[in-house]
């Protein structure tokens, strides 16, 4: 009777390990602010690990390239749209008769974007499958941690100061929860525009009232996000690309000059993420 009775409550309660992560949790911005709400400096691309190619594009960035049409409402990828003002809802999809989790569904008010994890142990596609902002993405719970692993994530940014983040980058993700807090870590690799893996982090609360006022203006307060197409730079040439060629971007040392720091230093890369890279600066 003892042993029918522990296999009958294994197959009724839940594993103790996971976590329910469903409700709606609105971020925390107490790190990395300035990069997170106003938004970093051009040239700023302290801390990454970005890589020559990745630091060549950023310099030819114009900022106004963000005036053109096909540019406006371009979506942040799933590596970067946590960093930013949003509304995550997150609930469980589970199968009608088992009732088992087959996934877990977030929605993301920034962009109105719509994310599945899958939990039932599906593989990924293949390379050539479509890639999409938010990517393809599966999930297990190690612990009281669901760790996600993605893939075909489109084009986007590693910092939105004109840093790219490629088509061929991975996302790893640890979602965790302690009472009503939330700890998001992300792990970004990039073939193409990182040296070593990218680590972030970004805390949420749950709440109980956000996303409630459903005609407010405010992003924390509204589940939509209508971006519509206008004309923002009329007198920009429709045949040109907004950027700037090799050594003519005028905000190269502006970031650098104001932190008092060498251009290097600014520049980024792995080797300046260290406390090491002090002592290979110039003594003052």
């Amino acid at each position: 009777m003892k042993t029918l009775a522990a296999i009958l409550l294994a197959t009724v309660l839940p594993a103790s390990a996971q976590l329910d992560l469903s409700g709606v949790w609105v971020p925390v911005f107490h790190e990395d602010q300035p990069e997170r709400i106003p938004g970093p400096a051009l040239a700023d691309f302290v801390g990454l690990p970005v890589n020559d190619a990745a630091r060549k594009w950023a310099l030819a960035w114009d900022p106004d390239r963000l005036t053109a049409q096909e540019h406006q409402c371009q979506v942040h990828t799933a590596a970067y749209i946590y960093r930013g003002p949003l509304l995550l809802r997150v609930w469980d999809e589970r199968d009608l008769q088992t009732q088992n989790i087959v996934a877990q569904r977030q929605y993301i008010n920034n962009y109105e974007q719509n994310r599945t994890i899958y939990l039932d142990g599906r593989p990924h596609p293949p390379d050539h499958y479509p890639h999409t902002w938010m990517g393809f993405s599966t999930g297990e719970w190690q612990g009281n941690v669901l760790t996600v692993y993605t893939t075909h994530i489109k084009q986007g940014w590693h910092r939105r100061n004109g840093l790219p983040s490629s088509d061929r980058i991975t996302l790893t993700e640890h979602f965790i929860r302690h009472a009503d807090h939330l700890t998001h870590v992300s792990i970004v690799t990039d073939p193409d525009y990182l040296e070593e893996p990218l680590i972030k982090s970004q805390d949420f609360v749950l709440s109980l009232t956000a996303g409630l006022e459903t005609q407010g203006t405010n992003l924390l307060s509204n589940w939509l996000y209508p971006c519509e197409y206008v004309e923002e730079a009329p007198w920009h040439l429709r045949d040109r690309v907004q950027s700037f060629t090799p050594g003519e971007n005028p905000f190269l040392d502006e970031f650098a000059k104001q932190s008092g720091i060498p251009r290097e230093a600014a520049l980024g890369g792995a080797a300046t993420m260290y406390p090491e890279y002090r002592e290979t600066l110039p003594r003052r």
